[in-house]
């Protein structure tokens, strides 16, 4: 998939996801939020007393939507998904939860709750 057809492709993803997560009874807080360390993080939702980040992977199959995530890349998320807590007193005594959204060329999404943790 070539530049803006894979990009337009993952906009309708994410757009797929948040859906997912707002039928769910979440509420999205952000799309494709920014760290000061060059950390985007494609959907922020919040649910109760948590505050998820979500990254969201298309690609044909999920397992290959899998092997497009990297270590550094969840390491930029996290230290993203910090300075997004830290900047928000309404998030400060929250819990937060990574989430890894796959989406199939079918557009079947796989939602992986607490995908990854560092120490």
């Amino acid at each position: 998939m070539g530049g803006a057809l894979a990009y337009h492709a993952g906009l309708a993803a994410e757009h797929q996801v948040a859906a997912l997560y707002q039928r769910g009874g979440g509420r999205i807080a952000a799309e494709r939020w920014r760290g000061r360390y060059g950390g985007e993080i494609d959907l922020i939702a919040r649910e109760g007393d948590k505050v998820i980040f979500i990254e969201v992977k298309k690609a044909d199959t999920h397992a290959r939507a899998v092997e497009r995530i990297s270590r550094k890349q969840l390491e930029r998320i996290c230290l993203s998904a910090e300075e997004f807590v830290a900047a928000r007193a309404d998030c400060a005594n929250l819990d937060m939860r990574f989430d890894v959204a796959l989406v199939d060329a079918a557009g079947r999404i796989e939602i992986l709750q607490n995908a990854y943790m560092f120490d």
